[in-house]
């Protein structure tokens, strides 16, 4: 049966075709330690996971829930937001809850890109801005993340022609997969950038509250002009561990929200409302649960920064997200390393161009196993031949 054009146009799913690869290697026999999927491996705090039994039994729960998320949800992420971040949400036109927020960048694209129209994607970056371009009948122009510029995109190195036929400006700090984290100075030329071209922005924001050091990573949202041309998509999956819950917000701009929320009522039927109900004892629980988490995240970084640098691959600590973007020795490729580390320590490990062009060269390594396992993969990569 043949495909349509558009799908042929996708490329597999990066961390579809690293499962099959570990389960073929289990099947083997072989012990496998996976720092490929950034999925958190401590469990939902105990009192969301009470709410949501609680909120299971009761019969009203059972039926369809609002395609726009509850109200009290909405109220909830608005609180969390003024709460962590000095930023004011209308509840009821600002902010919008998603079934994690993947799926926002579709709704966003569909929303506003027309056939043949350009998007801003950042290469290396999370696939599901460009998949959610090519669905939207759009084209991917991609904006280098390189080192030398801190991994941020040169804005006045984007044609001027594609700039004029763009509608969305696809942003990620702080960074999956360099773990970068973005200035004040960048966020406001961002939102110059974007009035002064008549286009969205966009800042994909779940690692913004895993940060380290004291560092706290700045909302989007909290620059003066954001809320005029802007939206940021965040999620309960990192900061309280809640990846399987499938459970996020986008929020800003009202009629960026309003014309996602059209394109979210056409393909889903909203959030199971006793996830909601959970979600909201989450956002209401003390900020110190997130600071616990990361000074768990934060000894992991560390533990793995040092063994890296010991085998002689010169990583920088990043201040946020749980990655560490790794040079890659001489003489290898992203795909080679990635490769000869998984053959002699049956330990994974993403390489860089699967996250695109620019991604050559490193490779992504997550830090969400438990700190033996850790420490084991750590040790067995030591040993690799570099």
């Amino acid at each position: 049966m043949e495909r349509s054009e558009r799908l042929k146009k996708i490329p597999p799913y990066l961390f579809a075709e690293i499962s099959r690869k570990i389960d073929a290697a289990k099947k083997a026999g072989k012990d496998v330690i996976s720092l490929g999927i950034g999925d958190p491996d401590m469990p939902t705090p105990h009192h969301v996971v009470e709410t949501l039994c609680n909120a299971a039994h009761e019969p009203k729960n059972h039926r369809y829930p609002d395609y726009a998320g509850l109200l009290e949800f909405r109220q909830a992420v608005a609180g969390w937001y003024k709460r962590r971040h000095n930023v004011a949400l209308n509840p009821e036109k600002e902010v919008l809850a998603l079934i994690g927020a993947k799926e926002a960048s579709l709704h966003l694209a569909m929303s506003f890109t027309n056939l043949g129209d350009y998007n801003l994607v950042p290469d290396p970056a999370y696939t599901t801005y460009k998949t959610s371009t090519i669905f939207a009948d759009g084209v991917p122009h991609y904006m280098p993340l390189l080192e030398k510029n801190g991994f941020l995109p040169d804005l006045n190195a984007i044609p001027k022609e594609v700039v004029k036929k763009t509608k969305i400006l696809f942003i990620n700090y702080p960074n999956n997969p360099t773990g970068a984290v973005a200035t004040p100075e960048f966020f406001k030329e961002v939102i110059d950038f974007g009035k002064d071209n008549k286009l969205i922005v966009c800042n994909d924001n779940p690692y913004g509250e895993t940060t380290y050091d004291g560092y706290k990573a700045p909302s989007f949202l909290e620059f003066k002009g954001a809320m005029d041309i802007g939206v940021e998509f965040n999620s309960l999956s990192k900061p309280y561990n809640m990846t399987g819950w499938r459970i996020g917000m986008a929020v800003g701009n009202a009629d960026i929200i309003g014309a996602m929320a059209i394109s979210k009522n056409n393909n889903d039927s909203g959030v199971f409302n006793a996830v909601q109900y959970a979600a909201i004892n989450a956002l209401n629980s003390p900020d110190s649960e997130i600071d616990r988490l990361n000074a768990v995240y934060q000894k992991r970084r560390d533990l793995v920064v040092d063994a890296l640098n010991s085998i002689g691959l010169k990583v920088k600590k990043p201040k946020a997200t749980f990655y560490i973007w790794a040079p890659v020795p001489k003489g290898h490729t992203s795909q080679s390393f990635a490769a000869k580390v998984f053959d002699e320590a049956g330990v994974v490990i993403t390489p860089g161009n699967g996250y695109g062009k620019y991604g050559e060269g490193f490779v992504r390594i997550s830090i969400t196993v438990p700190d033996a396992r850790l420490k084991e993969a750590m040790e067995r990569m030591r040993k690799v031949r570099v």
